[in-house]
């Protein structure tokens, strides 16, 4: 079962895309502390990371950036996600995998989980 944490403050939001995830076969862990990512990324193994770019109190194009800098989970995936006009250009430049749109289609953020998943699992055979 592939393991994905989830890094979103909104608590309903963070809750149905949890909950979406669960449904579709994924082991998730819903991290609202967004200061926590990099501890946990290493406490734990993840297939991927998804993060929102606006966090409470933090950018999530930082800590995108800063997994990218930690040698021992910098190869972790992290789609980003927002609904702000030009952010999808401020994440891919922080190191994000991919990007999704909010708002989404659920359809489309679970195409976009599998699809990034399966091209790691594709690299690392």
């Amino acid at each position: 079962m592939n393991k994905v944490l989830l890094v979103e403050d909104d608590l309903n939001l963070g809750i149905m895309i949890h909950d979406l995830l669960e449904l579709s076969g994924y082991e998730v862990k819903l991290l609202r502390l967004a200061d926590q990512t990099i501890k946990c990324l290493q406490q734990d193994q993840f297939d991927l990371v998804i993060m929102d770019k606006l966090l409470n109190g933090m950018d999530g194009t930082v800590i995108c950036s800063e997994i990218r800098k930690t040698d021992t989970i910098s190869d972790t995936p992290v789609p980003m996600m927002s609904a702000l006009d030009g952010a999808k250009t401020l994440c891919i430049k922080a190191g994000a995998t991919n990007f999704i749109s909010k708002p989404f289609e659920i359809e489309d953020l679970l195409a976009k989980v599998k699809d990034v998943i399966r091209h790691e699992t594709d690299i690392g055979d």
